[in-house]
């Protein structure tokens, strides 16, 4: 499964980009100029959330499925008063993160973090495979095992500076390259 991204609306000229950063602007519009019609197509049929047996997911909020960030308490909470099932998935902010729904506390999902999903209800971001942006540069997910009502937060080391000489070839924005060995 898969959701559409603020990034994925911008390159099929749904979101304007006016409302992106020069360099996402930038890649966005780098991004549209190459991307082939079969992936075209495929992004096109994706929403920026789901409604799953066992949980709900959006890419930024259940608010705002395409903008909101859920990076404070106040958010993380009412994102859950807004859904409905045991386990409510995030992403957009690029930081992995967790909110339970009993302790009301935010806190990073760091490399190991094992969540039981039976205790409570949970808001999880997995984090991002692409740009994180809590510190950390490793690629980061998300294993979620339902039978056994646990979640478990990974990191995996990726090629960042073949990334980076890729994103230098291709004439994007240099910030873009820049960032990713520092992960913010």
């Amino acid at each position: 499964m898969c959701l559409i991204g603020n990034h994925d609306l911008g390159v099929l000229g749904r979101i304007d980009l006016e409302d992106f950063s020069p360099d996402a602007a930038a890649a966005a519009r780098w991004t549209a100029e190459v991307l082939d019609d079969e992936p075209r197509r495929y992004l096109e049929s994706l929403s920026p959330s789901k409604v799953l047996e066992r949980a709900e997911l959006f890419h930024a909020s259940p608010r705002d499925p395409v903008w909101e960030y859920v990076l404070a308490p106040e958010v993380a909470f009412f994102s859950l008063e807004a859904t409905e099932k045991p386990l409510v998935l995030v992403g957009h902010s690029h930081v992995a993160l967790l909110f339970g729904a009993e302790e009301l506390m935010l806190a990073l999902g760091e490399e190991g973090k094992e969540i039981d999903l039976a205790r409570e209800r949970w808001l999880l971001n997995p984090g991002s495979v692409g740009q994180p942006r809590d510190g950390d540069p490793r690629a980061a997910w998300l294993l979620l095992d339902f039978d056994t009502a646990r979640a478990v937060y990974h990191r995996v080391e990726y090629p960042i500076e073949r990334t980076q000489a890729e994103i230098r070839e291709r004439g994007l924005p240099e910030p873009l390259a820049e960032r990713l060995a520092s992960g913010v």
